[in-house]
């Protein structure tokens, strides 16, 4: 069942007191999706407006120079270079968060996201950075990232497609639409997420049909 515009958000002040709603025992599917997104939403649009001021800070030069020296080191760029970090220090469109968030965490009802707010499935690579998975391919180390919150896990996931290699092309995506005033949106932007997933484009359709299917462009 597709959460669309016109619910109504029977529960909002019920999940905004929870700490980590138990997605798993919402038993009706659209409730389960309400709770989700309700969840989810303000945090999002948190960390984004956390952006969204490190961006206009940066592009009005508000910066010092050893913030700047900070800023580039944490965007893993080799030196600083205004023009290359407003490209990355930018907001990611709701709508994308909300779709990879229910994707990667079965609506959070995954053991990773319940556990270690892990809400992205997002890896990393030196022995006891996280949990190692139970069922792990054979000569593999990865594990799965542990998070001290779902702010944590939200940021951090952001920070991930803003600086990470693998996704130039949604940044180059993002900047297309920054420069010729194009409204900003989860679909558009998805289309540079190829890389997140070994199934590739199938995995930017699932996110697509997640975002039609539940209206979640009206949050971008």
């Amino acid at each position: 069942m597709n959460v669309q515009a016109g619910d109504t958000w029977r529960i909002t002040s019920l999940i905004n007191s929870l700490n980590s709603p138990k997605f798993d025992e919402i038993k009706d599917v659209k409730q389960m999706k309400i709770a989700f997104f309700t969840y989810l939403l303000p945090i999002v649009k948190e960390e984004n407006n956390k952006i969204k001021v490190a961006h206009a800070f940066l592009k009005n030069d508000k910066f010092s120079k050893t913030q700047m020296k900070k800023l580039t080191k944490k965007y893993h760029l080799k030196k600083v270079d205004k023009a290359a970090l407003l490209k990355m220090v930018d907001t990611i469109p709701a709508s994308l968060v909300l779709a990879q968030a229910a994707i990667e965490s079965n609506w959070g009802r995954s053991r990773f996201s319940k556990r270690w707010n892990n809400y992205f499935g997002i890896w990393c690579f030196s022995k006891g950075c996280g949990i190692a998975p139970k069922k792990r391919d054979k000569g593999t180390k990865h594990e799965i990232m542990n998070f001290a919150s779902t702010h944590k896990s939200v940021e951090y996931y952001m920070l991930n497609l803003n600086r990470n290699h693998h996704y130039k092309l949604l940044r180059q995506i993002r900047a297309y639409k920054r420069k010729h005033n194009l409204k900003l949106t989860g679909k558009s932007l998805s289309e540079g997420l190829d890389k997140y997933s070994a199934k590739g484009y199938e995995y930017i359709e699932l996110i697509q049909n997640i975002i039609r299917q539940n209206n979640l462009t009206r949050f971008d």
